[in-house]
């Protein structure tokens, strides 16, 4: 078999992503998604009619190549669902359990700068593909000439159909949520899509009742509007102002690709994931009554693990990325009931095994006006019942070698003391964690892939929290 010679094609946490024109261009689309192809070919049974969906975000040229990959798909004779505008990536995820499918594809580069974009493949369960799926996948790219069969032939021969988006995922979140009380909240809320897919989804679910929602940054914008379409505090200034200008209630963020989850309080300070987390468990346990496991990456809140404790659920805790929490959904046996990474991926029981911006948006809404109180308020109410944290992370342009290696030596010879408190452990799950006695930790975390050294922290006082920081960083750029 001869391979096809092209670049490096690598397949990071969810999915392939490269810069638009450089790596990620047409005739790279075309050989991953043949790559694809031949590795649903070996799991199928030969002969077996295959079915797909093809969905995308708002960047530049997404919808030519989902085009492209949708041609690919019917050049090998499957059936193909190519949507007619940018969707929500747990959408499609939603499609592909629902109609049985063989997989979905989504063009898309989630929260990356806007001169990226990317490939994320969907598995027939409606999640993202585990580990295991796309190391498969990667070593059968360029195995095989990409055979492609132009649109219009690919119609007339009912290979590809353009579809609009089905209400299915819509009429799903609105029963798991009861929509209707929402709808009937004396409340303003922001939603805040980030120039992305996430469009006005938020606002368009909870029309038709009481509830105001004035939707920002809601048109299409491939550069997004000069920021990251990431639910970061620094990329969130128009989100505050809106709130303070409003008397909002809150805010309800999604990024690029609508399959994570930010969120802003009534005083237009943010609200970070750990506390999404921690929110949305204590209300499907003491509102839903709903049990089972809780899983938590390595990054995220000493918090969510004492409140499973305080449960008496099991926890598991992952590496970083969604793709172990979602692991873990797909197992029956672990009795999943809610999980989520730092970064504002969080997965629920009873939805898709996935991360859906959407959904937890509302959800987290839901959980709000249960509670009857202000976020900032509800937030300070678990400080009081399960202790006071305070998270920040920093991401920093540190050389790969040098990056690696301060995470090696910090495993290697882990020191006493740090920035004047006492380690009391070392974790090396994922990058190394030094812990102190209060349960305080700081993570360094280096990019295999790009020059970019993550450090996060979390700490029992916004001081403290500072002081670990600003030592991690300082020792982090020498």
């Amino acid at each position: 078999m001869t391979k096809i010679l092209m670049t490096t094609i690598k397949f990071g946490t969810d999915g392939w992503r490269a810069r638009i024109a450089e790596d990620f261009t047409f005739a790279n689309v075309e050989v991953v998604t043949q790559a694809l192809v031949d590795y649903l070919k070996i799991q199928n049974d030969a002969g077996a009619q295959l079915s797909m969906a093809v969905g995308y975000d708002r960047r530049f040229a997404s919808d030519m190549f989902a085009l492209r990959a949708a041609e690919v798909l019917a050049g090998n004779g499957i059936k193909t669902d190519l949507f007619n505008q940018d969707v929500p990536t747990p959408l499609v995820s939603f499609e592909v359990k629902r109609l049985g499918l063989a997989g979905g594809i989504v063009i898309t580069a989630s929260h990356n700068p806007p001169e990226f974009n990317g490939f994320k493949f969907k598995a027939p369960y409606g999640g993202s593909a585990t580990p295991k799926i796309t190391n498969e996948i990667e070593k059968l790219v360029g195995a095989t000439k990409p055979l492609r069969l132009p649109l219009e032939e690919a119609k007339n021969a009912g290979l590809i159909s353009i579809i609009e988006p089905p209400d299915n995922y819509r009429r799903h979140i609105e029963n798991f949520v009861g929509i209707n009380e929402l709808r009937k909240a004396d409340a303003t809320i922001i939603a805040d899509p980030m120039f992305g897919t996430g469009g006005r989804w938020i606002e368009n679910m909870l029309a038709g009742g009481r509830i105001r929602v004035e939707t920002i940054r809601a048109d299409r914008d491939p550069l997004f509007g000069g920021i990251l379409p990431e639910p970061m505090p620094w990329n969130l200034e128009a989100t505050s102002k809106a709130i303070k200008e409003r008397g909002a209630l809150m805010a309800l963020i999604t990024d690029g690709d609508a399959d994570r989850v930010g969120a802003m309080d009534e005083r237009g300070e943010y609200i970070n994931t750990h506390q999404i987390l921690m929110i949305l468990l204590l209300h499907l346990v003491r509102k839903k009554g709903l049990k089972g496991s809780v899983a938590r990456t390595f990054s995220q809140s000493v918090i969510v693990r004492r409140i499973a404790e305080s449960y008496g659920f099991k926890l598991f805790e992952t590496p970083i990325g969604f793709k172990h929490i979602g692991e873990i959904m797909l197992d029956p046996a672990n009795d999943f009931l809610v999980g989520g990474e730092e970064s504002g991926g969080i997965g629920v029981r009873g939805h898709i095994p996935e991360r859906d911006g959407v959904f937890n948006c509302l959800l987290l809404l839901e959980a709000v006006l249960a509670a009857g109180k202000k976020p900032s308020e509800i937030v300070r109410d678990i400080w009081k019942e399960f202790g006071e944290f305070h998270f920040e992370r920093r991401d920093l342009h540190v050389n790969i070698d040098s990056g690696l290696k301060l995470v090696s030596d910090l495993k290697e010879r882990t020191p006493d003391n740090f920035a004047g408190f006492k380690v009391s452990a070392c974790e090396t799950l994922d990058g190394t964690k030094l812990i102190f006695e209060d349960e305080s930790w700081i993570l360094f975390r280096q990019s295999g892939t790009e020059p970019v050294l993550r450090i996060y922290c979390e700490a029992t006082s916004i001081e403290k929290m500072k002081t670990l920081m600003d030592l991690g960083e300082e020792m982090a750029t020498r």
